[in-house]
């Protein structure tokens, strides 16, 4: 099982770059929702380690905060670039190490990432660095792949043969994850998990499709994928229970640092 490197991950968003990233999926807005709810951003100082498209930390700073993007791949750092310029958004991307943050004690109001925390065989050490600059009673916001999903099984399948686009990576329970964030030193807030429209095997064979013939499936198929008012109501009131999160692709949880306002 190959692991992820600089040179795979320059390699990723270099081909990114090349198709354009309106052919990247985002995360629908999910972070950036979640780190609004904590309250007004505006004036907030905050971290995005694993800067990826840049895209949350650009929407993050058009809504008023000091947005800081930290990335060991100059690839990724390019593009939040470009994503910012585009936008006319002020983010400041930095080269540097999550686990040696080349930044002092207490910096930050909200410390989020998203795509970064499973492919640590260790989480600790990165999530206690997380804590360290985050200043007492800031955020920690952490979003990774659930462990109950058809999609574990077949990203665990594609490891194996050596075929999964990001090398090595594994995938948290919501009990471990917030399990994590406590003994990384947070008091644990809540926790949300969300399904993905379209679904993961879609956006799969979308990716495939086009590598082998350049052809662009499209990102968001017609007709759109309807629940019915019944179907919605249903989903709203089984999303807010402890099971959903057992049955989402992605999941994450808010920790707070202990001290300061809330």
């Amino acid at each position: 099982m190959r692991a992820s490197t600089p040179r795979h991950w320059q390699d990723f968003w270099d081909e990114a770059a090349r198709h354009g990233l309106d052919d990247v999926y985002d995360n629908d807005g999910r972070l950036v929702r979640e780190i609004a709810a904590l309250g007004d951003p505006r004036g907030w100082r905050i971290l995005e380690v694993g800067a990826g498209t840049g895209r949350d930390a650009v929407a993050l700073a058009r809504a008023g905060a000091e947005v800081v993007t930290v990335d060991y791949v100059a690839g990724s750092l390019r593009l939040t670039a470009r994503a910012a310029a585009e936008r006319a958004a002020r983010v400041s991307p930095v080269c540097g190490d999550g686990l040696a943050l080349p930044f002092a004690d207490g910096t930050f109001d909200v410390v989020f990432h998203q795509g970064l925390l499973e492919h640590f065989r260790d989480p600790l050490p990165l999530l206690r660095e997380n804590v360290r600059v985050l200043r007492p009673g800031g955020r920690l916001v952490v979003d990774v792949p659930q462990t109950w999903h058809y999609y574990t099984l077949g990203k665990q399948i594609l490891i194996r043969l050596g075929r999964w686009f990001a090398g090595w990576e594994t995938q948290f329970t919501i009990a471990r994850l917030e399990r994590c964030l406590r003994t990384a030193g947070t008091e644990v807030e809540r926790s949300y998990g969300d399904w993905m429209v379209p679904g993961l095997w879609y956006r799969a064979l979308r990716k495939v499709v086009l590598r082998r013939t350049g052809r662009r499936l499209p990102k968001y198929p017609e007709p759109p994928w309807p629940l019915g008012p019944c179907g919605r109501a249903w989903r709203r009131r089984f999303g807010a229970t402890r099971l959903a999160l057992y049955t989402t692709p992605t999941i994450g949880a808010v920790g707070r640092k202990p001290g300061g306002p809330a």
